[in-house]
């Protein structure tokens, strides 16, 4: 136990100090920004930022993962907001929470495993676009000094690393952040500024619960909302992880970080925050800045929280030009370089999938439809795929009296057709025997389609005798199969 307190938490203060440190100030104007979504103010975002990244950092399964309020969930908010209010918000937070719990304690973390690695690939570099385009409006329509400053800091991030001796000792990030500020604030640079994107809280945070009525009709409003936020929140969270993971070359416990995510997002709601999840350009941000604990996390939320309250004429100051050179170094350390060199390498199925999920991330700015999408496609291709490697072979017995069909492969809704096509209908045989020592039954349309290749082949006169079955296969026969039943097998071929 305290061998695992200490690896999980006090085995890279320094690192996790400095990481933190540089996610804070980068949490903050998207924090806003994201509030500014929502059309909330800039304090739910804020507050749902330091009081996710604080718990998460206690309750979830991903050591050094970032988790605050994101602009995916606050896009599903708008709605509620416009329509209900705040009060309304903070009540589908708490309840989104808890069905994050409820899911945790179902094991749905465990799903993850039916995402491809295409579709994960897919989903980054959507993100990473999404990152990307997330900053143009910070650099248009502005005057030169934003490019300059925007440059420089890129210039910083990149270079600074190469500096002997001490360029391994500090973040990068964090150097660009103060140095472009010190640089706009010497110069008198007149750009826009942390300061410019909304009042900062001056308060901490204060227990509350939503003022709303408890009754059928304030739960049939906040249900459906809840319901987008815990599916994308957990979709999001899942991801993240799993990119963590590869970043780490550790694993991660998806069921915890699902009931993680629900106790931040509980109490997120009863703090005046709402709903967020998993980010994957923060955690990127804190992995690459040398974050790899679970106190990153709480450092990001503690010094987040003592810079909008405590220091906020300090940190208004900040150019956002340094920012979003920031996040240009984290779209472009996201985007999977290689998945755009190796297209010509990997199977055309994988890079449909891949692109895909890519297209429709960016056109609806919702990563829970591309990634919807992306798996439908992989599930499509690998049962076709599947499919083509089902065949049946046949042969005849000496003195031409008895046919051997022997399937080989897996037959499913996908491959039933080939295999009722593989069986001669017309040939004058006494007896057939399919062999199904190669094969296996997966589905009723499978079963179904055993039935129709029996029952024709008995209509013709053959005997039919079935060989081979595995305990699975003859248990799904068994229970849905009607071949041997008169009534049952008049109402299978006289409704086709």
């Amino acid at each position: 136990m305290i061998q695992s307190i200490r690896q999980n938490w006090f085995s890279n203060i320094r690192g996790d100090f400095l990481a933190g440190t540089v996610v804070a100030l980068a949490l903050i104007p998207e924090a806003i920004a994201f509030s500014i979504i929502a059309g909330v103010d800039p304090k739910v975002g804020l507050y749902a930022s330091f009081c996710i990244a604080a718990v998460i950092a206690f309750t979830g399964g991903r050591s050094g993962m970032i988790s605050a309020a994101t602009g995916a969930m606050a896009l599903l908010m708008v709605t509620l907001v416009r329509d209900h209010g705040l009060e309304y918000l903070l009540a589908a937070t708490v309840l989104t929470g808890l069905m994050q719990i409820t899911a945790g304690y179902l094991k749905l973390g465990s799903l993850m495993r039916f995402v491809s690695r295409s579709v994960v690939t897919g989903f980054v570099n959507a993100l990473a676009i999404l990152i990307f385009m997330a900053q143009l409006p910070e650099l248009t329509n502005v005057t030169w000094p934003v490019y300059a400053l925007t440059l420089a800091g890129l210039g910083i991030i990149y270079l600074f690393p190469y500096i002997p001796y001490i360029g391994k000792l500090l973040p990068s990030p964090l150097i660009c952040i103060v140095a472009i500020t010190a640089i706009a604030m010497y110069w008198g640079v007149d750009i826009r500024t942390v300061g410019d994107m909304g009042d900062l809280p001056d308060t901490l945070p204060v227990f509350l619960w939503p003022d709303v009525p408890l009754n059928l009709e304030t739960l049939m409003i906040i249900l459906p909302y809840a319901i987008m936020l815990t599916v994308v929140g957990l979709l999001e969270s899942m991801m993240t992880a799993t990119i963590v993971d590869d970043l780490t070359d550790t694993k991660s416990d998806k069921n915890r970080e699902c009931k993680g995510q629900g106790v931040a997002n509980t109490v997120s709601g009863f703090f005046g925050g709402m709903a967020g999840c998993g980010m994957i350009g923060q955690s990127i941000i804190n992995i690459k800045s040398g974050g790899r604990t679970r106190l990153s996390s709480l450092f990001a939320a503690v010094i987040l929280l003592l810079l909008v309250v405590f220091l906020s004429d300090w940190l208004s100051i900040i150019p956002m030009a340094a920012l979003v050179a920031v996040m240009i170094m984290v779209a472009i350390g996201t985007f999977s370089w290689g998945s755009i060199i190796h297209l010509k390498k990997h199977p055309m199925s994988s890079n449909i999938v891949m692109v895909t999920t890519v297209v429709v991330v960016v056109a609806t700015h919702n990563l829970a439809y591309g990634v919807f999408v992306g798996v439908l496609l992989a599930a499509m291709f690998f049962a076709n795929k599947v499919g083509h490697y089902m065949h049946v072979r046949s042969s005849m017995n000496e003195d031409g009296s008895q046919r051997i069909y022997k399937v080989v492969g897996q037959v499913f809704f996908a491959s039933s057709a080939q295999f009722t096509e593989s069986f001669d209908f017309k040939e004058a045989v006494e007896k057939v025997v399919i062999d199904l020592t190669s094969a296996h039954f997966w589905d009723i349309t499978a079963v179904e389609s055993l039935d129709r290749v029996i029952i024709k082949l008995r209509r013709d006169g053959a005997e039919v005798e079935v060989v081979g079955m595995n305990e699975a296969s003859r248990t799904l026969v068994d229970r849905f199969g009607v071949h041997d039943d008169p009534k049952e097998v008049e109402k299978l071929m006289g409704g086709h």
